[in-house]
């Protein structure tokens, strides 16, 4: 088998079989109006179905999980149809589409949560950084601490968000536990200064994870991923000891049947404040057994090279898709990806929703 037959090849993935090795990874786009899909939406994840798996931007699980505005959601039963106009069209295309179930946490701001409320989080340490409100960008406001019922209550919505899910018609779920988000927090000890049953030691910080991986397997059994960002200091996240704390995660949630772990590279600016992890990849294959999909920074030769090596079994390629929708294709015939356009990445609402979205066009 050639190296390029292999980034081709078919792959086991939870209950699914792929057609190929190359996943279209989760993009916060943010065209949900009111936390709703919009049509445009599902004609975008259409377009990209060619994807041996595609994993949805992020979708919040309950409304005080609003980091940005116009994010989609599915913790009301009003989400469900225009999700299912989304997954119906993915497959119509012979696609396969999971779901990204996310609760962003400390990163957020007052305004943005219900009743003008702070943000939830495990401990009252604000995330670094600004965020976009309707007044523009503003420091990330202070959380408040969950209490212990609130934190079963959090696990409550990703199982309720989980059977939305379901109801709509994605093929598994991605639990989002990166990028400093509420998962995240309670990971890495920065975030999480907790002296209950979860916060502390590294099996206490993983308690609220292994619950939600729980409630959501409860619906969707081995087709559940989950995500981590060991390396990334996003939002002023960090760990004394990320090696040894994400060694431990890894190893514990490879015992639970996961579909897939889904480990994510540092960025340029990681590197640049200190962190302690140059490259995750490799390491990774060390920490579990179980399916590894690879992100950040992979193009298709090192995509292929790493496949190869035996240190990931899929890639996810994000910004590649954005404008080039036809991104499998374009590998296999050797065409060169178009660039996107940064200033459309994200919805502005006074310009035309499809713009930088869904008007990309496939290589003639």
């Amino acid at each position: 088998m050639t190296d390029l037959a292999a980034l081709f090849s078919p792959f086991g993935l939870g209950t699914l079989t792929l057609p190929n090795r190359i996943v279209m990874a989760p993009m916060t786009r943010l065209r949900a109006p009111g936390s709703i899909p919009a049509t445009a939406v599902a004609d975008y994840y259409a377009q990209r179905a060619t994807a041996g798996l595609i994993i949805s931007e992020s979708i919040m699980i309950s409304d005080t999980s609003a980091a940005y505005m116009n994010a989609p959601g599915l913790f009301a039963d009003e989400h469900i149809d225009p999700w299912r106009r989304v997954t119906d069209a993915v497959h119509m295309r012979g696609g396969r589409i999971f779901a990204q179930l996310w609760h962003s946490g400390r990163v957020g701001h007052s305004s943005l949560q219900p009743d003008g409320k702070p943000p939830l989080a495990p401990s009252a340490i604000a995330g670094e950084g600004t965020i976009h409100t309707v007044s523009g960008r503003q420091p990330l406001s202070v959380p408040r601490a969950l209490s212990l019922a609130e934190v079963a209550g959090v696990t409550r919505a990703f199982g309720k968000a989980a059977a939305r899910a379901r109801a709509a018609g994605f093929d598994g779920l991605e639990l989002h536990g990166a990028y400093g988000y509420l998962i995240d927090q309670f990971l890495q000890d920065r975030s999480n200064r907790r002296t209950d049953e979860y916060g502390g030691s590294l099996e206490n910080r993983l308690r609220f994870l292994l619950g939600v991986v729980t409630a959501c397997q409860q619906e969707y059994g081995r087709d559940v991923g989950v995500k981590l960002s060991p390396a990334n200091r996003t939002y002023g996240m960090g760990d004394s000891d990320p090696v040894g704390t994400f060694s431990y995660i890894a190893n514990k949630l490879d015992e639970l049947d996961l579909a897939y772990l889904h480990f994510m590279e540092p960025f340029p600016e990681d590197i640049a404040v200190g962190c302690k992890i140059s490259s995750v990849t490799p390491m990774a294959r060390r920490w579990c057994r179980g399916p590894i999909i690879a992100n950040g920074g992979f193009d298709m030769e090192r995509a292929v090279t790493t496949i190869a090596a035996g240190q990931a079994d899929l890639v996810s390629f994000g910004r590649s898709f954005i404008a080039n929708p036809d991104l499998v294709d374009r590998f296999l015939a050797g065409i060169p990806c178009a660039d996107a356009d940064p200033a459309t990445v994200y919805w502005i609402p006074e310009a035309p929703l499809e713009r930088g979205y869904t008007d990309y066009l496939p290589h003639k």
